[in-house]
């Protein structure tokens, strides 16, 4: 592989990593260890091989000198489908928990979450952040400031609310463990929005 193409695989992993934040050619520099210069052909040169190439589904975008991976724009239509069809991108359990955690206690910590599954809940804040349900809405007070987590307004549409006041109310028992919120949470989470798409 030459140096270029090398060069290009590298950036197109960092731009992939960064997801939406994306990445300006100064920190790709940096990360690359290589001159700016450099990295803006190369940047270019890729950009070029995924416009030329109709059989790829995504390009670089640059918007106010940060660059992206995104879909191409006319795909818009395969891309919308997958939006709107909820069997497409049905939850996972862990999912569920966590979101009904998030619904009901928010602004919440992904270390508080955690205290109530009793186990790590990374991977499923990911998923319900990369699918717009759930979003960072703060920091915590205190060593580390934390994130803090809330619902969205896409979260609202999934489940057909005007607002989070709409939520079923939960029973107040102060003296409830944490391993029975949890089941509470998804008891009523469940019966609440079952066949909701």
């Amino acid at each position: 592989m030459t140096k270029t193409k090398m060069l290009q695989s590298k950036i197109e992993s960092l731009l992939f990593v960064v997801g939406d934040d994306g990445l300006t050619i100064k920190q790709l520099s940096q990360l690359l260890v290589e001159p700016e210069e450099l990295v803006v052909e190369t940047m270019e040169a890729l950009k070029t091989a995924y416009e030329d190439d109709g059989s790829r589904g995504i390009t670089v975008k640059e918007i106010a000198g940060v660059y992206q991976l995104i879909t191409k724009p006319e795909l818009a239509d395969t891309i919308q489908r997958l939006v709107e069809n909820p069997t497409a991108q049905s939850l996972s359990q862990a999912s569920l928990e966590v979101l009904a955690i998030v619904a009901y206690k928010q602004p919440i910590t992904r270390v508080t979450i955690e205290d109530l599954r009793g186990v790590k809940c990374e991977r499923p804040i990911q998923t319900l952040a990369s699918r717009g349900l759930i979003k960072e809405v703060g920091r915590s007070e205190g060593t580390g400031r934390a994130i803090l987590y809330g619902t969205t307004k896409e979260f609202l549409n999934y489940f057909g609310l005007n607002s989070i006041e709409e939520m079923p109310s939960l029973p107040e028992d102060e003296l409830v463990e944490a391993e029975q919120e949890t089941d509470l949470f998804m008891t009523k989470f469940q019966e609440t929005f079952s066949g909701v798409k």
